[in-house]
């Protein structure tokens, strides 16, 4: 049996102001009061660690072994859909702004080992253009800043 989802409708991203835990893991309240930009997303790219291998030949054999090497994560955007009168996301998501990308990946649901939380900066935020037709955007580039936690659980309501 699979119980196989699309993204799409089901993850949830938030941007959080503030983590009080030095763990980065938000309670429900943070969360909640973060700002969902699910509803406003076209685009998601990065929020994933790499791991860059460091080889390790020798002289025994001709294959070159290797060894896990530093952690790094993915240059990391979200195209966002621009609103005609509205600016409060590209105010919340002005140059050199800190703060979490909270992803959950499986959706809101309570308990679920399915939490990522991404420290940022945000490095540029620019308009898009295109003389296609669709919608007008703009994408903001985040730095990640700190390590990022995967697969928290979801908080519960308080």
């Amino acid at each position: 049996m699979s119980n196989r989802f699309m993204r799409r409708g089901v993850t949830k991203f938030f941007f959080l102001d503030t983590i009080t835990a030095k763990t980065f893991i938000p309670i429900r309240a943070e969360l909640t009061s973060g700002t969902d930009l699910s509803p406003t997303i076209s685009d998601v790219e990065g929020f994933a660690l790499e791991n860059t291998p460091i080889d390790t030949p020798d002289m025994a054999s001709e294959f070159t072994s290797n060894i896990a090497g530093e952690d790094k994560a993915d240059n990391s955007s979200l195209t966002f859909y621009e609103d005609k009168v509205d600016s409060t996301l590209e105010t919340l998501l002005s140059k050199g702004v800190e703060g979490f990308v909270v992803i959950l990946r499986k959706g809101d649901v309570v308990g679920s080992k399915s939490m990522d939380i991404f420290p940022v900066r945000v490095g540029a935020r620019s308009a898009t253009y295109t003389t296609a037709t669709e919608p007008a955007k703009f994408k903001v580039s985040f730095n990640i800043t700190a390590k990022p936690v995967q697969d928290a659980a979801v908080p519960a309501a308080v």
